[in-house]
């Protein structure tokens, strides 16, 4: 054990006869002190501590303002218990504010103990003295925020208006970061607006608000407006790289990323987090090759780059290179223990190759290995594995098996897989009735009717097809319209299915039917029963209908705005349909284009008539 205080010269005691003189008092409290801005690990610190004890006396003032630097110092190196210790042996009546704000700080800054904060800070209202101040409320409501305690938070609020702080910077700036967590944006901009003045943090914590519900052209303005008073730091960065994503703006990503090359310098964890952020970027923008080169390229990484470098791999179908990248995360040269996020997007992976042998033993790795207990996420994917393997009974049992309750997710996966193997009309029947019954949400309702529309379809049985549209009129279920977007030189275009509104219509529906010949020319035959809930006595309004389905209005702009042979990017916010799927790859083909599709589940990279997915998804 390394000794904090020299042996040779040993600071002043005070004489066993007598209390010392006020001047040897201060300074020996001075000299602790001093020593104590010298301690670099807690074992030093608990000398100190120990000699504290031992040379002060417990009631004088300089002695109290010694303690809170101990305090401090425990918290600082993340011993929240001996804070608690140390806050526990000092005198009720002799808390000082800024004990208290150090022993919640310490809380707030410790995942476990986030609750702890806001207890400690009751207790602090219930003494009454001292009162909270404005260093008190920001780490109470970073312990709300992360907690997603909105009534709890809004209590605070209260309080700060009746201290009157509703002005102080670091106040609002946890108020805006409380409500942006719980999803209360009105609240957070409310809050950001009438701030009589905003510090970087400020724009930051609102930016990242509009990120967390999906305003990300709204994250844009504000980031522009937010440069006319201040530099980007690396929390804004990170911020404006996430609404990229959510936007699929390949444009947009280079652009933060090149920006974040050229003006920005961090220290290691920042740029770990700028890079996991990247990564997560370009994946979800469809590049995976770059994701790739920033994933390479990383000095060091944590667990969520590994993470976001396998989904990135299971989304684009690539699930020998995620199941390569886990096995290089586990080996003794990176000794990175995976979590539950890891093992969802591994079988993910699995799932999108079908690899059943290894989904199942990476699912019972994941307990037996590494003592990840399965969430709903892990059964979800597992047994859309085996259903759509083909193994629906094996996938029923587990449903039933499970140690909650299955959602709306896992029984809408299960009739897909009943509608693609051609399982019987009952089953389906059944399963579709344990979807609408979950009640969780018009989309699972509107896709439980769909895929059962499908399954009737498949059997011909058109009048069954039409009862599913009759009950969806009368029960208020709408299908949720598809749309897909494309960017063309920064600028996003959305299109909707049979969508007219767009400056180019005439050359876009021009261009569709260059396309319809071509395909038609070569064998292609539409597959019209991916259009059961389109009038069942009218196939040419059918074929009609699968025609118009948003991404091929997209693909078509792409090929009269992009130079040839460039690659096609297309988001679509539905899992796109067989025909689509067929008709996309014979493009690919005849237009010698690259295509890339992302759908609500993974990517498509459609590519000289075959598709990333093997015809598998």
């Amino acid at each position: 054990m390394v000794l904090l205080l020299h042996p040779l010269s040993p600071p002043h005691v005070p004489p066993a006869t007598g209390a010392p003189s006020i001047s040897a008092a201060g300074n020996h409290h001075r000299h602790i002190l001093s020593l104590s801005e010298t301690c670099t690990s807690m074992s030093q610190l608990k000398q100190l501590h120990a000699y504290t004890l031992r040379t002060t006396f417990p009631d004088e003032n300089a002695t109290l303002f010694l303690y809170g630097r101990i305090l401090q110092l425990s918290s600082s190196f993340s011993d929240v218990n001996y804070s608690f210790r140390v806050f526990d042996s000092i005198q009720q009546e002799n808390h000082s504010s800024f004990m208290w704000n150090t022993l919640i700080r310490a809380c707030a800054h410790d995942v476990s103990r986030k609750e702890e904060a806001i207890l400690l800070y009751r207790k602090m209202l219930e003494r009454g003295n001292p009162a909270p101040d404005k260093h008190t409320f920001p780490f109470v409501l970073k312990a709300c925020a992360y907690i997603f305690g909105l009534s709890e938070g809004r209590q605070v609020h209260c309080q700060v208006v009746k201290y009157g702080l509703s002005g102080d910077v670091y106040v609002n700036n946890g108020l805006i970061h409380l409500y942006g967590s719980c999803g209360c944006l009105d609240l957070a901009q409310k809050v950001f607006n009438y701030m009589p003045e905003r510090s970087l943090v400020s724009w930051n914590s609102m930016i990242d608000a509009l990120v967390r519900v999906g305003e990300y052209d709204s994250a844009f303005e504000l980031f522009r407006q937010m440069q006319r008073s201040f530099e980007p730091d690396g929390y804004t960065m990170q911020s404006v790289v996430s609404a990229c994503a959510g936007l699929g703006s390949l444009s947009l990503g280079t652009w933060a990323h090149a920006f974040l090359v050229r003006r920005c310098e961090f220290d290691v964890a920042m740029d770990v987090l700028i890079k996991n952020s990247l990564i997560e970027m370009y994946c979800k923008c469809g590049s995976l090759g770059m994701a790739e080169q920033v994933f390479q390229g990383m000095q060091k990484r944590d667990l969520a780059s590994w993470n976001a470098m396998i989904l990135g791999f299971a989304t684009h179908g690539r699930a020998y290179e995620a199941l390569d990248c886990f096995d290089r995360m586990v080996r003794k040269d990176e000794n990175v223990k995976p979590n539950s996020v890891t093992f969802v997007a591994i079988l993910i992976a699995c799932n999108h190759r079908g690899m059943v042998k290894k989904g199942r033993q990476y699912f019972e790795m994941m307990v037996t290995d590494y003592g990840v207990e399965p969430a709903l996420e892990h059964y979800g994917c597992i047994i859309d594995l085996v259903a759509r393997a083909g193994y629906i009974t094996e996938a029923i049992e587990m449903v039933t098996g499970m140690p909650m309750k299955p959602d709306a997710v896992i029984w809408r996966s299960l009739l897909d897989a009943c509608c693609k193997k051609g399982a019987s009309v009952e089953l389906s029947e059944e399963i579709a009735r344990n979807v609408i019954e979950t009640r969780e949400d018009n989309q699972s309702s509107s896709g439980a009717y769909v895929l059962l529309s499908r399954v009737y379809a498949s059997a011909s049985r058109w009048n069954d097809v039409g009862i599913v549209r009759k009950l969806m009129t009368e029960h208020g279920i709408r299908k949720e319209p598809g749309c897909s977007s494309i960017e063309i030189n920064g600028i996003s275009h959305e299109f909707f299915a049979g969508d007219t509104s767009h400056p180019q219509t005439k050359q876009i529906y021009q261009q569709l039917k260059v396309i319809d010949d071509k395909l038609r020319s070569i064998g292609y035959l539409p597959d019209s029963s991916q259009a059961p809930l389109v009038d069942a006595t009218n196939d040419g309004s059918k074929e009609y209908s699968l025609r118009l389905h948003s991404e091929r209005l997209a693909i078509a702009f792409g090929l009269i705005s992009l130079p040839p042979q460039t690659p096609i990017r297309v988001f679509k916010n539905l899992r796109v349909c067989g025909d689509c799927h067929e008709v996309t790859k014979l493009i690919s083909k005849v237009f010698n284009t690259e295509i890339i599709v992302r759908d609500r589940v993974r990517f498509h990279h459609f590519k000289d008539g075959s598709c990333s997915c093997l015809d598998y998804w």
